[in-house]
């Protein structure tokens, strides 16, 4: 019987098991889902078949770096409980996973032993969730920041133009600032332009409906223009990087914090390439 990768997709929700060890026990079942389930649980994954019905809601966001701080990582890693998300065993597994992010593998495989191990001692059901890795390229800086003692992890890449710019303390300190922005108000976007207009006109939507239902009706479609123009600006200001207040001076938008940056310390224009922000569970 061929094995597709939508069985074997099946066969890894309802255990937890690794892609290729599903696949193997649906080659030796023939396909037989219920024993393949039971072939992996006497393969020693038997706690996560058992358990993988039970929510992994806790867990933590761990990071990695590169010594020359131009490679950067993080993973996140899921349990049922904070309990066991604190121990020694899950903490070092979350860490090790960070660091098979950093050098570009895959979590699942390199860490495989490691994992069943994990499950048996810990008799919840873990989950290897996700992972991000930026690669510094061209001339800038990277910077990366947990908060909250691993409930939030986030990267930023952060370009400077020049070499001898992203040398410049004052580049990696605002890029640090970035990351504690981006943690405490989790912006979607960089700039306005990046957000899809279906985004913009659904919220529209939602916003010209609320005012109807204040107003009784909506104004003339003249005045309409520039009502929409206006809301599509202030949802920028709370989705979008660069559109943002800053955290740290609330006179300042992202924007201008990274131009007074620039201006004074005689740097070209920093522009802020990419982020990533990681929320456990979310």
């Amino acid at each position: 019987m061929a094995i597709t990768i939508d069985m074997i997709k099946q066969l890894r929700e309802a255990t937890a098991a690794g892609m290729g060890a599903c696949k193997e026990a649906l080659t030796a079942c023939n396909g037989n889902m219920d024993e393949a389930v039971k072939y992996l649980r006497e393969k020693g994954l038997a706690v996560a078949a058992k358990r993988v019905d039970k929510e992994s809601k806790q867990g933590i966001v761990a990071l990695a770096e590169a010594a020359d701080k131009k490679t950067m990582a993080l993973a996140e890693v899921n349990c049922e409980t904070d309990f066991v998300a604190k121990t020694e065993a899950f903490i070092k597994f979350v860490d090790d996973a960070a660091k098979v992010a950093l050098e570009g593998k895959d979590i699942e495989q390199t860490l495989n032993d490691d994992y069943k191990m994990l499950l048996t001692k810990t008799g919840e059901n873990v989950k290897i969730r996700r992972s991000e890795r930026y690669v510094l390229e061209g001339n800038g800086v990277l910077s990366g920041y947990i908060h909250m003692g691993g409930k939030i992890g986030v990267l930023v890449d952060l370009e400077t133009g020049c070499e001898k710019c992203a040398a410049n303390p004052a580049v990696a300190e605002a890029a640090h600032m970035l990351c504690l922005q981006i943690a405490a108000n989790a912006p979607k976007y960089v700039n306005p332009e990046d957000v899809p207009q279906a985004e913009i006109d659904a919220e529209l939507e939602i916003k010209l409906n609320a005012l109807k239902e204040q107003k009784g009706k909506l104004p003339p479609e003249a005045a309409l223009v520039g009502i929409k123009k206006g809301m599509a600006a202030k949802y920028c200001t709370q989705v979008c990087l660069t559109k943002q207040d800053y955290v740290a001076d609330g006179d300042l938008t992202v924007e201008k914090y990274l131009e007074k940056v620039a201006k004074d310390n005689g740097l070209m224009p920093l522009k802020i390439r990419r982020f990533c922000r990681m929320q456990l569970g979310a």
